[in-house]
């Protein structure tokens, strides 16, 4: 089934250039997010045409612009948005207002049911059109150093395929950080069975072949004698296609850390490059928050377990623009949340989907309960980082960060520590694993539970 669906794929693929001359460089905003550490002890539709067109574009309104060529040339690709005419499907993702949830079925074959087991605090990347699922925490406090790929493709699907690969590197972990470059997965630090945090650099290689099937490969990636402190249950993103930003995390010590590092790497990602960005002001210290590439120079932090143990909303813009570091916090109000949600969390997930928004899923707070909701954060309405800082006061720029969405369908249950990503479209959010509530996978004595199910979180749009 991986060999065909590939095969049809890249004739899809073919079709598409030809037929909708697809821009030829691709940018990449795929985000991951690292964790808190649970105890063991994130102008004019051609009618002719059946794919859509956004060509001429008009200046207010541009996809191009707006959603970036890696969004554009996925919905160009994909068959869910035939028939919506552009403008109106811009309309739509601008108005998005709720998502419908799909519990995916996964097959088996020859009554083989090895599935991978439920966790926490693993790795959920989309790569080369894969679903690629490492390591994390589970039943007894082991933790495993399992590698699973799912071929996803370009369309919606109700039903995947797991396939393992046994490699054994990288060591188990949960708490890592794990980023897309280009077609490749950039894995860092993470806690072992023994607690011990780790600073180490994997590079994983993603390839679909025609009769093989998919194949991945880990590799230890050479970052000379500077690197951050080892640490786990901190936060990393990608910032373009050769660097990578991490922050924060809890050290050797336990205590948690709230320094910034960015990773360059190599054009033939061989060898990495470290460095401490050290700016006034910055984040505090924290754990399990989330950091996300919206684009460009930026990526949003937010949430988090602070050094005191309490649970944070705060919303930080750092931009990394010609070699000047800068952080800004994006200070908001909250009279547009509803009574009895809180925006503080930790353990959550945070993705760029389509539109350039933030869309922040679950996690739990100070008192340990965990959550199911579904929020946006419209990143155009923070104020620009070159902007005077008596702009943040302005209640106009900020009253409407956030929104709450509404959501249908098979909605998981509250968790937390769980891992999500969008597909290359941005319209389909993953969501595997994580501390979930009731007594699903109960541990031996910590009561702690985790879940193994995998669902598909799809932004509502009409045609």
């Amino acid at each position: 089934m991986i060999k065909e669906s590939i095969q049809s794929a890249q004739k899809t693929q073919k079709a598409v250039c030809l037929m909708a001359m697809a821009e030829s460089s691709r940018s990449s905003t795929t985000a991951t997010n690292s964790d808190e550490s649970f105890i063991f002890t994130n102008n004019q539709n051609s009618s002719r045409s059946p794919f859509l067109s956004f060509a001429p574009p008009t200046h207010r309104i541009n996809p191009l612009r707006d959603w970036g060529n890696s969004s554009v040339d996925a919905l160009k690709a994909s068959n869910s948005v035939q028939g919506i005419h552009w403008k109106k499907l811009y309309q739509q993702v601008h108005q998005l207002n709720s998502v419908c949830c799909h519990k995916l079925l996964v097959e088996t074959t020859d009554g083989d049911e090895v599935l991978p087991s439920p966790r926490a605090s693993h790795s959920l990347n989309f790569v080369n059109g894969c679903l690629v699922l490492f390591g994390g925490g589970c039943e007894g406090g082991r933790h495993l150093d399992d590698t699973w790929i799912a071929y996803i493709g370009n369309d919606f699907r109700r039903k995947l395929k797991w396939q393992k690969t046994d490699s054994g590197i990288p060591s188990g972990r949960f708490g890592h950080s794990c980023v897309v470059i280009g077609d490749s997965l950039i894995l860092f630090g993470g806690i072992n069975d023994h607690g011990i945090r780790q600073n180490d650099l994997w590079v994983g290689q993603v390839t679909l072949h025609e009769t093989l099937g998919i194949t991945l490969s880990w590799r230890l990636l050479d970052v000379g004698t500077i690197a951050p402190p080892p640490r786990g249950a901190h936060a990393g993103c990608c910032l373009d296609t050769k660097r990578m930003l991490i922050h924060g995390g809890i050290g050797l010590s336990g205590l948690r850390l709230g320094d910034t590092w960015i990773l360059d790497l190599s054009e033939n990602l061989c060898f990495g490059t470290w460095r401490e960005i050290v700016t006034h002001p910055s984040p505090p210290s924290r754990s399990g928050h989330t950091l996300t590439h919206i684009g460009g120079t930026q990526t949003i932090l937010f949430g988090g377990r602070g050094s005191g143990y309490e649970v944070l909303n705060d919303v930080w813009l750092f931009s990394a623009s010609e070699g000047h570091w800068r952080w800004m916090q994006q200070l908001f109000e909250l009279h547009n949340i509803p009574q009895g949600f809180s925006l503080a969390r930790v353990g959550h997930s945070a993705n760029l989907i389509l539109g350039g928004r933030l869309l922040i899923y679950g996690g739990e707070d100070s008192y340990r309960h965990r959550k199911d909701d579904f929020w946006v954060l419209d990143v155009s309405s923070m104020p620009s980082i070159k902007m005077q800082p008596s702009i943040l006061n302005s209640k106009g720029l900020l009253r409407k960060m956030w929104r709450r969405l509404e959501s249908t369908g098979e909605k998981p249950n509250c968790r937390s520590f769980h891992r999500a990503c969008v597909d290359h479209s941005g319209r389909y959010l993953y969501v595997f694993g994580g501390m979930v509530d009731g007594l699903l996978q109960p541990t031996e004595s910590s009561g702690l539970s985790f879940d193994g199910g995998i669902f598909m979180v799809e932004l509502v749009l009409h045609s």
